[in-house]
């Protein structure tokens, strides 16, 4: 059994080329990266985040579908008990959950040979569907931003 910290943002509340940083891959290079002609990814623990880059942070806005998605109250209480939920039905652990206007983070564990980002579609998934009966579909058509952040913990503590 795997424990895992799944991240996910709401959709278009932090963009890449964010004025606070973001989490993004670059075609541009750091000073100790290796020469190449791909993206990067500076997205792991411990790293920098990407500063902020004005004409990605514009063409991010642009493209919006509709305006930024973030939760209240009742609908965080309604994504948690979605989340416990979810996890009792594929027999996960739900550790620990914040849901925050703009983001959430989980703590769970599951079998090893659960991949991480199918956990965390489930769980958006389903939070998505009792959302939707409950307060239609959004104006971008989607509550959450695409992918999300999966990091293996190294111990049960």
């Amino acid at each position: 059994m795997a424990w895992w910290l799944l991240t996910n943002t709401t959709y278009g509340t932090w963009l890449p080329g964010d004025p606070r940083g973001s989490i993004t891959s670059v075609r541009d290079e750091r000073k100790d990266d290796p020469p190449s002609k791909v993206r990067f990814e500076h997205d792991l623990p411990g790293q920098e985040p990407e500063p902020y880059i004005p004409g990605l942070y514009r063409a991010s806005l642009e493209q919006l579908k509709g305006p930024p998605t973030y939760l209240d109250l009742p609908q965080a209480k309604l994504v948690l008990a979605q989340f416990q939920e979810t996890a009792a039905f594929r027999g996960w652990l739900l550790r620990a959950a914040a849901i925050m206007g703009n983001h959430f983070h989980l703590v769970v564990r599951g079998p090893d040979e659960v991949d991480p980002a199918k956990m965390l579609a489930d769980f958006k998934a389903y939070a998505t569907r009792s959302l939707n009966r409950r307060y239609g579909v959004p104006p971008s058509e989607t509550w959450w931003t695409t992918r999300g952040s999966k990091r293996k913990l190294n111990t049960d503590d």
